[in-house]
């Protein structure tokens, strides 16, 4: 359906309880076709008295919007032309977005319930729900409403947190979806295959659903098993495709987070499970780990020794047609307004930096706002896919160095964080986003120029081991 449709991303969604630190997360790495895919970090104001209606640039979806709305940040596509794709986000009331994961519905339930062309698809989704949510449950119940009324135009998994929740959404037809509230010492990982397993309809506080959904599966005889009601039996797929495209993904998270109880799974099973306890605290250095990986430390890794086979026999979740990588945290430890970062990636996140941005603020920095018509360094996207592009074009010389120039950030991002956190439980109101704005604009400046030192160390080792270098062989 739409041209995005062969892309594919990688969520991770993180209870409070199982967090180092009391977080709520939710993430993804947002991949496209092409590996050229520009982004812009924006703040999208508050509107008050609005009587406009929304067209879909991508597919027309015609839906009046509501008067008012709040402040939300987002992360949307240079090329308006498929639509806004905000992708991801914080609203004023820390209630966090993240659209979309696609996923695939099989063609028995697409039969009896196929797509609606002019529906609800990635590009709208977070436009239409992030400004008027005040809960993560609530922005399941939005959209649900949403598709409900207008349809839905593609399969697509959608991520919510707030300080106490985090749900998970899958839309697999053109009217039908379920929701699970991840349990608070849980963990789940979703790639690009219908994930949500066992639903309970007794349950409505950890489950919602699509009115009729039961009576669909009945009257269709669409349910594969006897002794259970599960979601992804009955609407998803399991081909080579899944085998070899979206489970090795999560056989690779959860062998890292659940390494005894996923000891048994391979990259090709069919059935692990979506919500698993991890076997320690996840910290968000742990979220980011994974988003950047690719196999590591495996035979699978593209960048290894090994086979040529078994480097491209698997999909890895870190790809160069990664638009931009998030993580959307929101902390317990602080008060709700600070409480939410926004970590966000441009380029390939296997070799750049997660830039911690407060989410209470009513401005972004220019070199993530604006974007040039050429590329140009003093650009947040374009210094970080030239700095990937030169470390993976000699990855066994430059490796050390980026990852040190990855954990330097990091260290620095916590000293950061915690000492805006001191100065920012003494402000309330337009004094603290004042403040907090401006400390992400240092934030940015401090990143983008610890980026830009080490691309121009790089580029100048680089040009040593270029194969036109010759020098003269004395004996001659």
């Amino acid at each position: 359906m739409s041209r995005f449709r062969n892309s594919a991303c990688t969520s991770i969604m993180v209870g409070k309880k199982a967090s180092l630190d009391g977080s709520t997360f939710i993430s993804r790495n947002e991949d496209r076709l092409i590996a050229i895919e520009p982004k812009r970090f924006l703040v999208q104001p508050a509107v008050h008295d609005r009587h406009e209606t929304y067209v879909s640039a991508y597919n027309k979806l015609t839906v009046p919007l509501p008067e008012s709305g709040m402040r939300y940040t987002a992360t949307p596509s240079i090329d308006q032309s498929a639509g806004p794709n905000e992708e991801d986000g914080f609203n004023a009331a820390n209630v966090g977005e993240s659209a979309t994961e696609s996923v695939y519905a099989n063609d028995r339930v697409l039969a009896y319930d196929p797509y609606i062309k002019n529906g609800l698809a990635e590009d709208s989704m977070t436009t239409l729900v992030l400004p008027y949510i005040h809960s993560a449950r609530e922005g399941v119940e939005r959209l649900g409403q949403l598709v409900a009324e207008y349809g839905s135009a593609e399969g697509n998994g959608v991520q919510f947190n707030d300080q106490d929740e985090v749900w998970y959404m899958e839309i697999a037809t053109g009217h039908h979806w379920v929701a699970v509230r991840i349990p608070d010492d849980c963990y789940a990982v979703a790639a690009n295959q219908i994930a949500i397993e066992q639903i309970d309809f007794n349950d409505p506080d950890n489950y919602m659903w699509s009115d009729g959904i039961r009576e669909f599966v009945n009257d269709h005889q669409l349910n594969p098993d006897d002794d259970q009601w599960n979601f992804r039996h009955i609407f998803g797929t399991n081909t080579k495709l899944d085998h070899h495209y979206n489970t090795p993904r999560v056989w690779f998270a959860q062998r890292y987070l659940s390494p005894v109880a996923a000891a048994d799974q391979t990259p090709e099973s069919p059935d692990m499970p979506f919500i698993r306890q991890p076997e320690r605290k996840i910290a968000v250095e742990d979220i980011q780990y994974l988003l950047k990986s690719h196999f590591n430390e495996t035979k699978f890794d593209p960048l290894g020794d090994s086979s040529e086979h078994d480097k491209k026999v698997y999909r890895p979740i870190a790809l160069s047609r990664t638009a931009q990588s998030h993580i959307l945290q929101v902390r317990n430890n602080v008060k709700p307004e600070q409480a939410a970062i926004q970590w966000i990636e441009f380029g390939l996140p296997s070799f750049c930096a997660y830039t911690p941005f407060f989410a209470n603020v009513d401005d972004t920095d220019v070199s993530y706002r604006k974007f040039p018509a050429n590329m140009k360094l003093t650009n947040a996207y374009w210094l970080n896919e030239a700095l990937a592009m030169v470390v993976e074009s000699h990855y066994r010389e430059f490796y050390d160095q980026d990852e040190a120039f990855q954990k330097d950030l990091n260290e620095w991002a916590r000293r950061k964080i915690a000492a805006v956190d001191a100065k920012a439980s003494q402000l309330d109101g337009a004094q603290l986003t004042t403040y907090l704005t401006g400390q992400n604009h240092k934030i940015a400046k401090h990143y983008n120029k610890k980026a830009k030192r080490l691309l121009f160390d790089l580029m100048t080792q680089g040009a040593e081991f270029s194969k036109l270098t010759f020098k003269m062989d004395p004996n001659l």
